[in-house]
């Protein structure tokens, strides 16, 4: 019927009409779809007529980034991780659902680069120092682990009558859980900077580095009978080895090199392309030179740029890139599902499903009876790991390409991520239960716990604190200050390098993103005295004020604020108590204006609180109290206020105030006196003067030039 509708490169839009027309009569049976089959058929055509005239990329990457949009939203509304609406905007687009067809060739194509981005990141935050903090946990546990998931996976292949590499490419897939997911769930949870969520971490760092492993020697598989291919897998291991020698001994010094000669030019567009060539330059090199995978490639650039001394910031600028080909990557995994088969396979779906959630926990659990790990850490473990992600889909795209598995099957393990993924946050949520059950099994408990009790989670073990909010220059100065003060305070931090100086601190802290995840609900909010924000970015601070509200609606809350617009919209949120760092600094500056040149300083304060209850209160745009203003200036011709330091060998030391009889010989008043970081407001007459005093007078100028002579002067005779 289409093919009517472009004749050589040209449209023809009555063809195009009378096509509409006739798909809009057979598909509408009655009127009311009528309307819905005329909308949907104009929408197919007009995105038909587009990839005829060779838009097929734009429109296939606007239809993904939209669809993927649309599907993370739900997800997020849902409280699932935003890869679950991801996956399934690909299976609407998709060749196995009516409507839109996505071009899978395009989009897979730029999902290639989001593998490389992906493990571009593994190995820019890989490090060796965690994964040996953690290896009496996560050595044994993650090669055990794997290796017996693997061969469980194996059999049930076996079982359903797939080949052995069929088996391997399930078992391998099933084995390695999600990085996102994992480190999502351990922030969600408050648990990502315990011992038992950096077990966890170790583990899944192990498991990133099989899955390098994995993918080199996939090629050597056999994919018929002949049997084990050892000279392939020797040479594929010798060309990986050389291409790691030669970065390792090349790109050591290199590539740490090329980034500060970049970042001396001061042109941040050329440093992100500098790094944008070494992550796709790198991969791309290795897969053509040496033959090994994008990924490796890839991974071991990650591994190199983090030794520079620019890490964070090149994490900072590809993360965007990152997310965006990420989202493309986990969009084409969709569109690879065939909800048809996995509809007529129900059962097998449920059954790898219940392997994945409970046999990957169960072996994990199991392993803690012979390993000496605290019982508390093989149930994190084994929630946090009870599911598959983008590993995993990479390992089964491999196995696609060398033909060890279809695209039925390749849809079966995707089912099982979707499922596993969609009730992680319910396994975390288990782990708590499952720990009193164990206690109330005894000899179990003594079995898995033979570390002794574990100590309490952080919001179990604080009460009437503060929670603070990042750590940064401010919030350092408000930890400093509580700490000397003794009160209990809790610390939420996004970035590592502060969490682990907190660490050391001894100070309570939960590693994570207060206003893109759940771990406030870990804060003990409902317990604390107040909470106070110091984020600079002000859209995260309304989040995260916004989620204290809900969590807690009577706690007092002390935000910083970025800018004017921003001090209004933080107090409807329900901010109490809101800063505007740099006018406080301007009224400061201020007041050491005015008082330096004279002006009264009762004055100058009044004239202070004055902008600050316009600024935060009124929420007006003025700059100053005008009328204030005016008073502040007319005080100054009338009345000074000044202190005066009592010198040492001063004759009025020692005497009373009433003996120095200050205002009968100068006309000034004395009207407060401070002595020992004390101040004393309008001393009385016995109040004995001693050297050092401040004295605080008022008068005129000629009183106060007086007084100032009465007690500085030495030889002053009473």
């Amino acid at each position: 019927m289409w093919g009517k509708v472009v004749k050589g490169n040209s449209f023809d839009s009555a063809a195009w009409w009378t096509a509409a027309g006739e798909r809009f009569q057979s598909r509408a049976p009655c009127k009311a779809a009528h309307v819905a089959s005329a909308v949907r058929a104009v929408i197919i055509n007009i995105f038909e007529v587009a990839v005829m005239h060779e838009m097929t990329l734009l429109i296939n990457i606007a239809v993904a980034l939209v669809a993927a949009f649309f599907g993370g939203l739900a997800a997020r509304r849902l409280a699932l991780p935003p890869i679950i609406g991801y996956m399934l905007a690909g299976i609407a687009i998709g060749p196995s659902t009516p409507g839109f067809v996505g071009d899978l060739n395009t989009i897979s194509q730029l999902a290639e680069m989001g593998v490389i981005f992906l493990m571009f990141g593994v190995g820019l935050h890989f490090s060796l120092g965690d994964l040996w903090r953690v290896r009496n946990v996560a050595i044994p546990g993650a090669l055990g682990q794997m290796l017996l998931a693997t061969l469980l996976g194996v059999a049930l292949a076996r079982l359903w009558g797939w080949s052995t590499a069929s088996g391997l490419v399930l078992g391998f897939s099933i084995s390695i859980a999600s990085t996102v997911v994992l480190l999502r769930g351990l922030m969600d949870n408050g648990l990502l900077n315990t011992p038992h969520g950096q077990a966890a971490v170790g583990w899944l760092v192990l498991e990133d580095l099989a899955t390098v492993f994995i993918l080199i020697v996939m090629p050597s598989l056999a994919a018929t009978g002949a049997g084990f291919d050892w000279l392939n897998l020797g040479a594929t291991l010798l060309k990986a080895g050389l291409f790691v020698l030669l970065l390792m001994f090349v790109g050591q010094k290199l590539i740490p090199w090329l980034l500060l000669t970049i970042a001396h030019t001061k042109s941040r567009e050329l440093f992100i392309l500098a790094t944008l060539a070494l992550a796709l330059g790198t991969a791309l090199g290795a897969a053509q030179l040496f033959g090994v995978s994008l990924a490796l490639g890839a991974f071991m650039a990650g591994i190199l740029v983090g030794r520079s001394p620019l890490s964070h910031q090149v994490g900072a600028d590809l993360l965007p890139f990152r997310e965006a080909f990420s989202v493309l990557f986990f969009v084409s995994i969709g569109m690879l599902v065939n909800p048809g088969y996995l509809v007529d396979n129900i059962g097998s779906v449920l059954v790898l499903a219940v392997l994945i959630m409970i046999g990957k926990p169960v072996i994990t659990m199991l392993m803690g009876l012979i390993f000496p790990w605290p019982a508390r850490t093989a149930l994190v473990v084994s929630a946090g790991l009870s599911q598959i992600g983008e590993f995993s889909f990479i390992l089964g795209q491999a196995g696609m390409s060398l033909n060890f598995i279809n695209r039925d099957q390749y849809s079966l393990i995707l089912a099982g991520a979707l499922c596993s993924i969609t009730l992680n946050p319910a396994m975390f949520r288990l782990i708590l239960p499952a720990e009193r059950w164990l206690q109330g099994h005894p000899a179990l408990w003594r079995a898995l716990n033979r570390h002794g009790t574990a100590p309490p989670a952080v919001e179990e073990s604080i009460a009437d604190h503060v929670v603070i909010v990042g750590f940064g220059q401010v919030g350092r100065y408000i930890v400093t200050v509580l700490g000397q003060m003794r009160i209990p305070h809790l610390v939420v931090e996004t970035d590592a390098a502060r969490v682990e100086e907190l660490g050391r601190l001894k100070v309570p802290t939960l590693f994570g993103d207060a206003a893109n995840s759940e771990v406030l609900e870990h804060a003990g909010l409902n317990r604390a005295r107040t909470m106070v924000v110091t984020v600079p970015e002000e859209a995260a601070a309304e989040m995260i004020v916004s989620a204290t509200r809900s969590l807690a609606p009577s706690l007092p809350i002390i935000v910083r604020a970025a800018t004017d617009h921003g001090v209004q919209r933080l107090a409807d949120l329900g901010a109490q108590h809101i800063v505007h760092p740099q006018m406080e600094g301007g009224l400061e500056i201020v007041r050491h204006t005015l008082l330096q040149l004279g002006f009264p300083m009762r004055e100058v304060y009044r004239y202070a609180d004055a902008v600050r209850r316009e600024r935060y209160d009124s929420g007006r745009d003025g700059v100053t109290d005008h009328r204030v203003l005016n008073e502040l200036i007319g005080a100054v011709n009338s009345i000074e206020i000044t202190w005066i330091t009592l010198s040492p060998g001063n004759a009025l030391a020692g005497g009373t105030l009433e003996d120095a009889a200050v205002r009968s010989r100068t006309g000034a008043s004395v009207v407060a006196l401070q002595r020992d970081r004390n101040l004393i407001a309008n001393p009385n007459s016995s109040t004995v003067l001693m050297p050092g005093d401040r004295v605080g007078l008022i008068g005129e100028s000629e009183q106060l030039e007086a007084a100032e002579k009465l007690f500085t002067s030495g030889g002053v005779t009473l």
